[in-house]
């Protein structure tokens, strides 16, 4: 093992220097990040630009989102580097031990928000991801450096760097900005804008933001006004800008298209098909696309296109969400906002509340207990007698829950265990080391989900079921329970099939090769580490990066070898077993799928055959 890191890092010194021209001035870069864009969805018809891009670049066919699938946690990967048992940015939701008061004093927050993330940043040692930037790092290089889009991730980029009132800081455009919650703008930005004609306020996504109910279809357009805004800024402000600084830029750009169309999708309302191949979600695909057409055009037009990396990379895969299970008590239960026979919000929390027989507190609400047919507002809990100390708190996501044992009582992890065994919509369980092995589980480490992570490490990570209907490629059409307010028939992530896994990624520019079809795997951490590399980036704080530099991508660069590798877990009394397929290249481990085989999208009943791990 130490031979190879040591090997890795010298691919990365070898490869990060065809980044650098004959004056030793990096090249620029962009980060295009379609969030949730599906791996094989792309096509001349779906997407021109970015299918062109992956055609005349560099196509990494064998890319792979981090588990779990969400946006704040990739969006951690590819800005730092770093696995998420480093970042600690588990998922969207997370359980941060106190109180947030920018999220109205829950410890359950949805980190998509630009106060919550710098609460957590001034909670946790000034750093919540305990780990340096990329746009940290090549700012304090003197590099000019932006971020722009999604509201969360964005920030995500440069969070440490709290004030943007000058050219020296990153420029923080996303939908807060022009708001009392926005990163300020600095003077020269600005000038810029209104030079440019354009608003010192992001516009709202407006028919887009609609998700709908149970009874009321959710959006049939996508989000186009909101991200027009955010290109022209980014075309006619930012760009225009770092051409006249004359300095090496990285530029990252965040399309909340086609998460956002996908999840509030309208084509599908409480019916599996279409799901997200609707019209809207390829309405939404489409956008995205547009918006990566328009920067490459300027980057034509302002002469720096022969300068500029464009590396593009969602931060995960999407399926279709599914509502229905035979063995939960909670989709037994009639609720006023939910089908008969669906799985309410927060069905983990409720399940695992009779199960263990425990009261149930919602963290959205002030800590108050959920009464009878009800269920937490937000799908979190709280369990335990009581809200203030709980014995057991889950964070609601999706595609997969997180559970914390704040008191680490081994007792109580293994009837959490017995308990989610015994439901239909459990598809794989992953316990924290710390608290021991248990049949039917795999520990935490062999995710990548331990590291040097300051936020709480979650206890168990909880995957559910997924399957494939309605199309001919299962990982365009995945299927999965999902832990949600989003009904049956609009788009969720989080999940460990293939589905969710599989992301999109390409690239293009001086340092890429062209026309060439990368067979290695590949992660999001893999996307930070190689702009370091290309931009001769070094973090100063908390170690190395632990991604790989992509280096059978750049010209002349080595090609490593890979492999495959399972891990299966011994059974548990019920003969299920976790089973985790990934492939390796040097110490690298790329997830590919994980689950109950027969459960999970990309894991069929026979990786349940494979040796048993942890003996």
């Amino acid at each position: 093992m130490r031979r190879a890191v040591l090997l890795s890092a010298g691919l990365i010194l070898l490869s990060a220097s065809a980044g650098f021209s004959q004056t030793n001035r990096p090249h620029n870069v962009i980060l295009f990040v379609p969030d949730g864009l599906r791996g094989r969805i792309v096509s001349p018809e779906t997407a021109p630009a970015m299918a062109e891009v992956r055609d005349r670049g560099v196509n990494f066919k064998n890319s792979h989102s981090m588990f779990p699938t969400f946006t704040t946690a990739n969006a951690s990967a590819m800005a730092t580097g770093h696995y998420l048992g480093d970042t600690g940015d588990f998922s969207n939701t997370i359980y941060t031990g106190y109180r947030v008061v920018p999220a109205g004093g829950t410890v359950t927050p949805f980190l998509e928000s630009d106060p919550v993330i710098l609460d957590a940043d001034e909670h946790f040692g000034g750093d919540y991801l305990n780990e340096e930037t990329i746009l940290k790092m090549a700012r304090a290089k003197g590099f000019s450096t932006a971020a722009l889009g999604k509201l969360g991730p964005t920030l995500i980029f440069d969070h440490t760097d709290k004030i943007g009132v000058d050219g020296t800081h990153s420029i923080v455009v996303d939908d807060a900005t022009g708001s009392k919650n926005g990163v300020p703008l600095s003077d020269e930005v600005k000038a810029a804008l209104t030079k440019a004609g354009l608003p010192l306020a992001t516009p709202p996504r407006g028919e887009n933001g609609k998700a709908g109910d149970a009874k009321t279809p959710g959006t049939l357009v996508p989000n186009t006004a909101q991200q027009a805004y955010l290109v022209d800024v980014a075309t006619k402000v930012v760009l225009p800008l770092f051409k006249a600084r004359n300095k090496p830029f990285v530029l990252v750009f965040w399309s909340r298209d086609p998460d956002g169309s996908q999840h509030n999708n309208g084509d599908s309302l409480n019916t599996v098909t279409p799901g997200i191949n609707g019209p809207t979600s390829l309405a939404g695909i489409k956008n995205a696309d547009n918006n990566l057409a328009q920067l490459r055009k300027a980057l034509d037009e302002l002469g720096l296109a022969g300068d500029t990396n464009i590396v593009i990379a969602s931060d995960h895969g999407f399926s279709t969400i599914s509502k229905e299970s035979k063995t939960s008590p909670s989709a037994k239960v009639s609720y006023g906002d939910t089908p008969k026979d669906f799985l309410p919000l927060g069905f983990v929390a409720l399940d695992l509340a009779r199960a263990l027989d425990l009261p149930l507190f919602d963290p959205n609400d002030n800590n108050a207990k959920v009464p009878d047919g009800a269920h937490p507002k937000a799908g979190n809990g709280l369990l335990g007698q009581d809200p203030a100390k709980p014995e057991l708190v889950v964070a609601t996501n999706g595609g997969s829950d997180l559970i914390y044992l704040p008191k680490p009582d081994k007792k109580l992890a293994d009837r959490t265990v017995k308990a989610l065994l015994e439901q239909d919509y459990v598809s794989g369980i992953f316990v924290d080391d710390k608290l021991g092995r248990f049949h039917g589980t795999l520990p935490l480490s062999q995710i990548g989900l331990k590291g040097k992570a300051a936020t709480p490490t979650p206890s168990i990570v909880v995957n559910f079921r997924s399957y494939a209907e309605g199309c001919s490629e299962p990982t365009n059409c995945s299927v999965e329970i999902s832990d949600t307010v989003l009904r049956q028939g609009q788009g969720m992530h989080g999940s460990f099939g293939r589905g969710d896994t599989l992301n999109f990624m390409a690239a293009i520019g001086p340092d890429f090769k062209a026309g060439y079809v990368d067979p290695l795997p590949v992660n999001n951490a893999d996307v930070g580490i190689t702009i370091s590399g290309l931009m001769g980036l070094r973090a100063s704080g908390n170690g190395g990066m632990t991604g790989r530099m992509m280096s059978e991508a750049l010209p002349n660069g080595i090609i490593p070898k890979a492999a495959d590798g399972t891990v299966t877990s011994k059974p548990a009394a019920n003969g299920l077993r976790t089973v985790v397929k990934f492939q390796r290249v040097l110490s690298q481990r790329y997830f590919d799928v994980a689950g109950f085989p027969g459960r999970t999208v990309g894991l069929d009943v026979e990786a349940g055959k494979q040796k048993t791990a942890g003996k």
